[in-house]
């Protein structure tokens, strides 16, 4: 995609870059560049996040009035590629990027107040309670029950899956308030302080051996009724608004691009089977090839949704389509990566990376067995398998699709 940048844009670029030349210390930018996953190191990104708040950009989407940033939407897609260029690492997405837009739809002023300016300065870290032991993909059956108890409801259950909720200190809740017929009524958007009496998270580790994702259980957990998110009962109505903004609230294509360039490099320094070069494999240039025409695809697709949410929509559909093309461009992005590897990809080396979370699994605490993209290679791989999965897997995504853009 060729785009001519005006006079304005390019100044906006540069100032971008000057800022992260200048704030971007070492070990932020480490943070960013050796991620494996969508999170990055907590208390890393917290440090990244109050730089930012400090120049006013931890929250560009947001209405400039709760601290969002009135830019175009050239500049939102020049700050998202000047950021996956630095290395800069991505703020947590439950607070800022979910949570915030349902707050700021359907909240109360009050609650507006209260959170906004807690999520932005890092006070309030967040967690997503959606996803059950027996309700994933299919949210709407969801059981976990809050009890109506005069101001309060009373919740017991558990979610599932639940990231970072071992450092987060509030999290956002599908409750079921009623059974209905209907399993999309009765359920109410609930935030929850998780420092309550009676809840308790414990950890799930990952493939890669990192402590990201979690359990949470309820036991007789008081929430005050002013906690509630829009209307008692009609929280799906949240949660479909706020899933939007999961599934197609942040721009893929830019850091897989990076990525993709990365490989292309790393792919002309080391010899292929059948070639001097691995680049030069034809059967390995066109995987790579198909995967960088896949990517330059997924960027006009972002920038047209871009373009709607600055007219004032929201992504709708486009976002099922974003999160589609996105976690299996990802996946394949990995994938190619995992081939260049080679024998290296072959090791256990999570020392190469810096994680979301702790690394349970004893390993080698420093040097690597080949290069770094090498030993990056099959901790992303790992990592990558949950991308269609998360946030509705993408077989969801398609009969949303086939209901909603096809009528079928």
């Amino acid at each position: 995609m060729n785009i001519e940048w005006t006079a304005d844009e390019l100044k906006f670029r540069d100032e971008v870059r000057d800022f992260f030349k200048l704030e971007l210390s070492e070990d932020i930018r480490a943070a960013g560049k050796l991620m494996t996953s969508v999170y990055s190191d907590h208390e890393l990104s917290m440090k990244w996040q109050h730089k930012l708040v400090a120049k006013g950009w931890a929250a560009p989407s947001w209405p400039v009035e709760y601290g969002g940033c009135d830019w175009t939407v050239a500049q939102h897609y020049i700050f998202a590629r000047e950021r996956a260029l630095a290395g800069a690492p991505p703020l947590s997405p439950m607070g800022i990027q979910m949570c915030a837009p349902a707050i700021i739809c359907f909240g109360t002023p009050e609650q507006k107040d209260f959170f906004l300016p807690r999520m932005l300065s890092g006070e309030h870290f967040w967690c997503q309670g959606y996803s059950e032991p027996g309700s994933g993909s299919d949210l709407a059956s969801l059981q976990m029950p809050a009890v109506d108890d005069g101001d309060h409801f009373i919740c017991n259950g558990s979610k599932i899956w639940t990231t970072h909720a071992d450092e987060a200190n509030w999290i956002f809740c599908l409750v079921r308030t009623t059974k209905a017929s209907k399993p999309q009524l009765g359920i109410t958007f609930l935030v929850i302080d998780m420092n309550t009496p009676g809840i308790e998270v414990k950890p799930i580790i990952s493939l890669t051996g990192e402590h990201i994702q979690n359990e949470v259980f309820f036991q007789d957990v008081r929430v005050p009724k002013t906690n509630v998110i829009g209307k008692v009962d009609e929280g799906w109505t949240v949660a479909k608004y706020l899933l939007e903004f999961e599934r197609g609230g942040a721009a893929y294509a830019p850091l897989m691009q990076i990525r993709l360039e990365e490989i292309r490099d790393f792919a002309a320094t080391i010899p292929g089977d059948s070639s001097p070069r691995l680049i030069e494999d034809p059967l390995f240039a066109a995987k790579l090839a198909q995967a960088e025409i896949k990517a330059a695809t997924l960027e006009m697709y972002e920038l047209r949704t871009m373009s709607a949410i600055s007219a004032g929509g929201s992504p709708g559909t486009s976002a099922s389509v974003m999160k589609i093309l996105g976690t299996e461009l990802q996946q394949l992005v990995s994938e190619v990566a995992l081939e260049a590897s080679a024998a290296y990809g072959h090791s256990y080396q999570p020392q190469a990376c810096a994680p979301g979370g702790a690394t349970i699994y004893p390993h080698q605490e420093s040097g690597l067995e080949g290069p770094l993209d090498a030993a990056l290679a099959p901790l992303r791989y790992f990592n990558e398998r949950a991308g269609s999965i998360y946030a509705g897997s993408n077989e969801i995504q398609r009969n949303i699709l086939a209901k909603a853009a096809l009528g079928l």
